[in-house]
């Protein structure tokens, strides 16, 4: 059978098995070695993360011999046309297997050094390459690994000669066009199928290693050639301890740390709730896409796109100066885990495997079932490391689960997502914290076929965009947004589940883009492109509100676990930035931290008052008004010392998140 393949592919499919088999063998070297005998995987993690480990090895298996695939069909590039050109190619296979190898010695030595998978921050070894040298020369039995690696190497070229003269030697089967395309069309399936690892709309991304809340799972199921590169691409955020240690004192009465101490850097804080509840209760999150406050009924737009969202507001509490730190959903999703502003310049924070594992305060929820819904997938953004490594046993739920069929590019629609949700949240038995992420209002607006009762308006597009609309498609996603609401409501009166728990809504960010006239009359902070941070906040607990009230505190993002976690009775530790809104103790500190991912990142911070910007690092930055006519005039020369108050606090803060996204983890939690 095999003998009807063109050698060429014999050839090729030959070092993809054969070297997959041996970064298996390795993966296994590696658990033998560095596993803790004290706490070992659990049997389900272990497979798991060898499953998972092994499609990375194909992966990087496949990409080594992608150069000859590509090419070795066209006759001069063929490696079995000349001896040249077998030279050629077996010198290119050997090259890229001794990169490969000496990968895995540095790995091992750097894990066996520092308990950590090889990344792009071991590049700093050198800066001091000489120190670097005399410690590994004084660490490590250098000479023997150099002995092994030159052996690898040899029987490499041993084994890889042989394969090659064996496919020589077999005869090569003749086809017809029709024959040859469709061997190459399955081919070139196998090679895309191999790398992509998984049928989906995302290839298999380093996220889903980090599925496990035990810390030595993910560092067991990375391959260490795509790690190294992921976290190159994807890292970027370093510290300066120096600048930590003189911002201490600023951060911790910031934070309201009791007990301090500058030379650990603590930051924690072991909180009790504000309020205390008989049971526990049910928490359902709702993160509503691209959520800004002024398209909203809550603010008063003329439109009246959200009545049912402002009904629920009208019968809760609802935040009318809540504000993200930025703009893009995967950064918010990373703020509302962690409680910390995603700073990353390389691309979002969920994408950095290095700060993939924090502590988050939704862990703090003991004896809840966990649930995760969102319309498409998880691993867009790489968001799944982030929720499935730091909460545990954590259910997350993706268009596959539904029965529901695709509406878009973003999964089954917002009212199909509620409607299964619903179906899960109903079958529950013991208390339950819940995040549903929609993604109805992002283009391409597309509404369902099937929209349960929802109608549609026709409204010329030049009368939604005086309210902040840019087109009746966005006016109408909103509006169904809102009644996707309304329906997953009446539906969770119905399951009787409604009554006993804490809904939570607040939009992932806001939007900038043309506010138009009427919007910039009802919201001044849109002219100061604070749109796209300021979003509604609202708490609707039909069982625990008696009197509804608007709070005209300026809140953050990072603060809603934090506060989720003090309405519904249950204390919390925290060391990340996340504050409890209900506490009075933070009454005269009322700031949302905010940032532009520029180069340099703009920084700034919001008061009930100000608008303070800075570029990162800089000196002096520029204060405006909210409450102004001309709101875009720089006044900090008129108001030097709040100025100056508000630019220290921003640097404190900045410069504290970048040591405290390597320093958020659960292992560093003191009960």
């Amino acid at each position: 059978m095999c003998e009807k393949v063109p050698r060429l592919l014999r050839f090729l499919f030959t070092i993809v098995l054969f070297m997959t088999l041996v970064f298996v063998l390795l993966h296994l070297a590696f658990w033998m070695v560095f596993e803790d005998p004290a706490a070992p995987l659990s049997s389900a993690d272990f497979w798991k993360s060898l499953w998972i480990g092994s499609r990375f090895d194909l992966r990087i298996a496949i990409i080594m011999i992608l150069p000859i695939f590509f090419t070795g069909w066209i006759k001069w590039f063929n490696p079995f046309y000349s001896k040249y050109h077998k030279y050629f190619w077996l010198s290119y296979l050997t090259l890229f297997f001794s990169v490969i190898a000496m990968f895995y010695i540095i790995d091992f030595g750097h894990y066996g050094y520092l308990g950590l998978r090889l990344d792009v921050s071991a590049l700093r070894f050198l800066q001091d390459f000489a120190i670097s040298a005399d410690m590994v020369m004084e660490s490590y039995p250098v000479f023997w690994i150099t002995l092994a690696y030159l052996a690898s190497i040899g029987i490499f070229i041993f084994l890889i000669n042989g394969l090659y003269e064996r496919c020589k030697a077999q005869p090569t089967p003749s086809y017809g066009y029709m024959k040859t395309f469709l061997i190459g069309f399955i081919a070139l399936f196998l090679v895309v199928f191999g790398f992509m690892s998984k049928l989906s709309q995302y290839p298999l991304r380093w996220s889903e290693a980090a599925f496990s809340s035990h810390p030595f799972a993910a560092q067991f199921t990375y391959n260490p050639v795509q790690y190294f590169f992921d976290t190159r691409k994807n890292g970027g955020i370093s510290f300066d301890k120096d600048e930590v240690i003189a911002s201490y004192e600023i951060m911790a009465d910031f934070l309201g740390v009791k007990d301090k101490n500058v030379s650990s850097l603590n930051y924690q804080r072991n909180a009790l709730p504000m309020f205390e509840r008989q049971t526990q209760p049910n928490v359902v999150i709702v993160i509503v896409e691209s959520f800004a406050t002024y398209k909203t009924s809550v603010d008063g737009n003329a439109m009246n796109p959200t009545p049912i969202f402002k009904a629920l507001a009208d019968e809760g509490y609802y935040f009318k100066n809540f504000f993200t730190p930025s703009t893009g959903t995967a950064r918010s999703i990373f703020t509302t885990i962690t409680s910390m502003p995603d700073i990353g310049k390389k691309g979002t924070s969920s994408r950095n495997p290095l700060i993939v594992n924090q502590h988050s305060i939704a862990n703090e929820f003991k004896g809840y079932d966990k649930s995760y819904f969102i319309g498409g997938s998880a691993s867009w953004g790489n968001i799944r490391g982030i929720l499935t490594k730091n909460m545990d046993d954590l259910r997350v739920y993706e268009e596959p689960d539904y029965a529901a069929s695709r509406n878009d590019v973003w999964g089954v629609s917002d009212i199909d997502l509620f409607i299964e949700a619903n179906e899960v949240l109903k079958q529950k038995k013991g208390p339950f914290i819940s995040f549903i992420q929609t993604s109805g209002n992002h283009r391409p607006y597309t509404i369902p076929d099937e929209t349960y009762g929802f109608e549609l308006s026709d409204t010329k597009d030049e009368l939604v965009k005086k309210h902040g609309f840019e087109s009746n498609e966005e006016y109408n996603a909103y509006r169904l947004m809102d009644y996707s609401i309304g329906y997953f409501i009446d539906l969770a009166k119905k399951a009787g589940y409604a009554k006993d728990t804490i809904f939570v809504f607040w939009g992932d960010h806001g939007l900038n883009g043309t506010p138009g006239p009427e919007a910039l009359k009802a919201d001044g902070h849109s002219e100061l492109n604070l749109g796209s941070h300021r979003v509604p906040f609202v708490i609707w607990a039909p069982g625990l509100i008696k009197e509804p009230k608007i709070f005209d505190k300026v809140i953050s993002e990072v603060d809603v676990m934090a506060s989720i976690a003090s309405f519904a009775g249950i204390s919390y530790r925290s060391t990340a930035l996340g504050r409890d809104i209900f506490d009075p103790a933070y009454d005269k500190s009322e700031y949302a931290f905010t940032v532009l991912h520029t180069t340099p990142l703009e920084i700034g911070l919001v008061s009930d008052k100000f608008w303070y910007k800075m570029k990162e690092n800089a000196k002096e930055g520029s204060l405006y008004s909210l409450q102004s006519q001309t709101p875009r005039v720089d006044i900090s020369s008129e108001n030097e010392i709040e100025a100056k108050k508000m630019h220290d606090l921003t640097q404190a803060i900045y410069k504290t998140l970048e040591y405290m996204v390597y320093h958020n983890q659960r292992e560093h939690l003191r009960d």
